[in-house]
């Protein structure tokens, strides 16, 4: 169709000369139908006229997530990826909250509105400063943002747990109605960003088979675990965008599966928005290297926008590019019809309007956002706070708090002093980052601070090699990953560095040959070795320090040579792309930053502060890690990596009390710490706050009250197979085990007692609701926070041993006592039966309110709580699913 040229009188005009002022012209508008103009209308008349006036090949453009301006249109360019975890992500500097798994071991839903909707209004700063003239966005600084992760992190051997709200249905699901509302903004008419449920649906590992797996969960797993925070956003969050998954259920891909995405989604639970898919993820339906469900990237376009994919990110075509070739030829072959492709880009452009992105900035509030308004104080501030809630005590026993500042403190460890500690991934990039180390030195100024790494994540502490040891450094590139034939080019480098496929995601192909001499600054044995991706050899005076010419690793061996101080010693790194797409960075251990130093460095402390874990270059997306414990971003141990357990146990044997402070994203199974060690602190990823926090917990500023939102098992031989993803074994609600540390466990500085719980009746009908409350006191030394958790358990089949139905995070002074309510809606007493219905049965209902579970172990006292019971009486109901 011919798009309209008329520039209508009255309102319509009026907003086109508004445009204009914008900056989205000249002319701005000036051609579009005249109903799109009109902000009196609903977004999906204006949508729909707007369609109506597109080409074939514009309507299939704009399926892109780079989706292209329509010059004759006047619409501007807009990148829907954007990025917002736990921050504004990819994007520079912006406020870095705690890891979304630290958000949730907050158990604070307000909290984590609050964040979500700082986060906005930074993504609202960024999209004002970067905006272009004409209205279009870049990526990852537009507002259409993919988050949260609400996978359920059943397994934690799951590299992307980290940016989950954790194994349990009812906390993903506060916690991510809580973050989706606040990305959304709660004005009538405008989002404040649009927010994306990911990743629909049963997503969670292993990373390595992620394009190809096919999922058969039984019906009873899908209802009862993997769809209800799904359902929960949908319903209660009206969230606006939703992301499908990389692999297949069912024997459909996620993105072009029927049953999840028109049947479920749209049909079941009424959703209206629009369905994105994981990058790459409509390749993949085709790809016969992935799962291969049709033959053609046309068929695939067809059969993912049929079943109900609107957006595709990344490359979808057969030479992996972003061509709307396939989408075109789906329709002109009778793949597609237009009207099908029409409903995909009306709902594309729906979001786009309820953003305010084609009205008068008069008429959005949110544009009343400033560039200044992004990582400010204030913001900065918040994420102190969220990282406070985060941090759980696992164990003490009476070294924490400190009674009194240490004179020497001895501070060790490979996260102590680690930006990427901080942050975790899918982050931005804080202004004024506040490690452990530097959190400790500003809050105990008085003390005398020794800092010696000791060790590495899986080896020896690893640092990039100075510009100033190296000389007369040149690099030589060559075409083929083998170094054939003569070099291409040569020229002279100050490092031996590169970053593989950028600024492009591509794969070049090459190897490169750095020749020169390297002088060190200590005499000893170093460990040399080279980061990131791809294969490599590093020589030094003629001999091979390190072949891993063939292995594409995160942390390959580390080859050791013995170095002079002040003496040049001739040294080749070697390296090809082999697919790879990191940064490569050569890399050492000097002799004054091992496991020696750190063991003097205890000796002569009076305390110890071991900061060790993870990071999220061992856990993470679809890595290429190869190091003990660890494969393509998930791991194969839960165990604290042998480097660290073993330089921990030679501190521990100098006598000196040592606090372990843990950063990582997921369950660790530090055994042999819980038994000899006497303080424990999980931190997370605790964002760029985070040392400040730690620093505050250790010295007793506050009382810590973060919760595991996660179980801590004892080891991965007490779970089921990875790739099994039947929920039997698996998390608190189905494992019949001892856990190391339960879900719902932390410690505080001070004890709180509850009374004799208060139930509105003795018996409820079934499907009625029912509301308990409880009296909670502060019996403890000092004003802290306690989080009450209520557990739902049933005696019916299919029953997990108990779910959580309700938590609240409450700030009681000493002596204080506060009552403590829930309601309990007929959902909360249902159970899920093997055929996937979900009913709510007559019969006994046991609840639990309490700071944890009703669960101890040998060593670990049982959480204080009290139990309530009360009868379901009547025929059975069925509720909707």
């Amino acid at each position: 169709m011919k798009a309209s040229a008329i520039i209508p009188s009255g309102g319509a005009l009026a907003l086109a000369l508004a445009l204009a002022v914008m900056g989205l012209g000249p002319p701005a508008f000036a051609q579009a139908p005249a109903a799109f103009l009109d902000p009196a209308l609903k977004p999906d008349a204006r949508a729909a006229a707007l369609v109506s006036a597109m080409t074939l090949e514009e309507k299939a453009g704009q399926l892109k997530h780079a989706a292209p301006a329509i010059p004759r249109l006047s619409v501007p360019a807009y990148n829907w990826w954007s990025e917002g975890l736990h921050g504004v992500a990819r994007a520079g500097e912006a406020t870095v909250f705690p890891q979304a798994i630290g958000l949730a071991a907050t158990w604070d839903a307000p909290m984590v509105h609050g964040v979500a909707d700082t986060i906005a209004t930074e993504f609202r700063a960024k999209y004002v400063a970067t905006r272009a003239a004409n209205g279009g966005s870049a990526q990852y600084r537009g507002l259409t943002v993919w988050s949260p992760n609400i996978n359920i992190f059943r397994d934690p051997r799951w590299g992307r747990g980290q940016e989950t709200y954790g194994e349990d249905p009812f906390l993903t699901a506060e916690m991510g109605v809580a973050f989706a509302t606040g990305l959304q903004g709660d004005d009538p008419t405008y989002y404040k960003t649009v927010a994306t449920a990911k990743h629909f649906a049963v997503h969670s590992g292993p990373e390595a088979d992620r394009h190809r797996d096919d999922i058969h969960p039984s019906a009873h797993d899908l209802e009862d675990t993997y769809l209800p925070a799904f359902k929960a956003l949908v319903t209660r969050a009206r969230v606006e965008s939703v992301m499908c998954a990389y692999n297949a259920v069912d024997g459909a891909p996620a993105c072009a599966n029927t049953a999840l995405l028109a049947n479920r989604l749209r049909r079941d639970w009424g959703f209206s928005g629009h369905v994105v898919s994981d990058c790459a993820a409509i390749a993949d339906v085709f790809l016969p290297t992935s799962h291969g469900y049709v033959k053609t990237a046309e068929q695939a376009a067809a059969v993912s926008i049929k079943a109900g994919t609107d957006l595709f990110c990344g490359e979808f075509g057969p030479d992996k590019s972003a061509d709307i070739a396939p989408i075109v030829d789906a329709v002109r072959h009778g793949l597609l019809s237009e009207a099908e492709l029409d409903q995909a880009v009306r709902r594309l452009f729906v979001a786009r309007l309820k953003l305010g992105l084609f009205d008068p900035p008069a008429r959005v509030p949110y544009f009343k956002i400033t560039a200044a308004e992004n990582d400010t104080p204030e913001h900065r501030a918040l994420s102190l706070e969220a990282a406070k809630a985060s941090l759980v005590l696992l164990k003490n026993d009476g070294l924490l708090p400190l009674k009194a500042a240490p004179a020497r403190i001895a501070v060790i460890g490979p996260n102590a002093d680690s930006l990427d500690a901080l942050v975790g991934n899918y982050n931005g990039t804080p202004s004024r980052p506040v490690t452990v180390l530097a959190g400790l030195r500003a809050r105990f100024p008085g003390a005398r601070i020794d800092f010696v790494e000791g060790s590495g994540w899986t080896e020896a502490p690893r640092e990039t090699v100075p510009d100033s040891a190296l000389k007369d450094l040149k690099v030589e590139t060559f075409h083929g990953l083998d170094l054939e034939g003569p070099a291409t080019s040569t020229e002279a480098a100050a490092n031996a560095r590169f970053s593989w496929g950028r600024p492009q995601r591509q794969e070049r192909q090459t190897s490169m040959r750095w020749t020169g001499t390297l002088v060190p600054t200590e005499t000893g044995v170093h460990r040399l070795s080279v980061s990131g991706e791809g294969g490599y050899r590093v020589i030094v005076d003629g001999r091979t320090v390190v072949d891993a010419w063939t292995r594409a690793s995160d942390s390959a061996p580390d080859g050791q040579v013995a170095l002079t101080a002040g003496k040049a010693h001739a040294i080749v790194v070697e390296a090809n792309q082999s697919g790879s797409r990191g940064d490569l960075r050569l890399q050492w251990s000097r002799p004054s930053r091992g496991a020696d130093a750190a063991v003097a460095a205890a000796k002569a402390a009076d305390l110890v502060v071991f900061v060790g874990g993870l990071t999220a270059k061992l856990e993470g997306e679809e890595m290429s890690v190869r190091a003990p414990g660890f494969a393509g971003g998930d791991r194969t141990s839960l165990d604290l990596p042998a480097a660290q357990e073993g330089l921990l146990e030679r501190l521990h044997a100098v006598g000196k009390p040592v606090v372990l402070v843990l950063m990582n994203g997921s369950a660790l199974s530090v055994n042999w710490a819980d038994a000899h060690l006497p303080a424990i602190v999980e931190a997370w990823y605790p964002g760029g706050e985070g040392g400040r926090a730690v620093a505050g917990l250790l010295a007793g500023d506050f009382s810590p009250a973060g919760r595991l939102p996660v179980t801590f098992y004892r080891s991965a031989d007490q779970l089921p197979p990875f790739k099994d993803y039947g929920m039997a074994g698996r998390t608190y609600r189905y494992f019949g085990g001892e856990a190391l540390y339960p879900f719902g466990h932390g410690l505080s500085y001070t004890r709180f007692a509850y009374g004799e719980p208060v139930l509105e009746q003795a018996a409820v009908k079934a499907g009625e609701a029912q509301g308990v409350a409880v009296d909670v006191t502060n019996s403890g030394p000092r004003d802290g926070d306690e989080v009450v958790q209520l557990y739902v358990s049933r005696d019916v089949a299919g029953a997990p041993a108990r779910s959580l139905h309700g938590f609240q995070r409450v700030h009681l002074k000493v002596g204080e006592t506060r009552r403590v309510r829930f309601a309990l809606d007929g959902a909360a007493m249902s159970v899920v039966a093997a055929d996937g219905s979900r009913s709510i049965a007559p019969g006994s209902v046991t609840l639990w309110i309490g700071g944890g579970q009703p669960v101890s172990r040998l060593g670990l006292a049982t959480a204080a709580g009290v139990e309530a019971r009360f009868v379901v009486e009547g025929s059975a109901v069925q509720l909707s699913r």
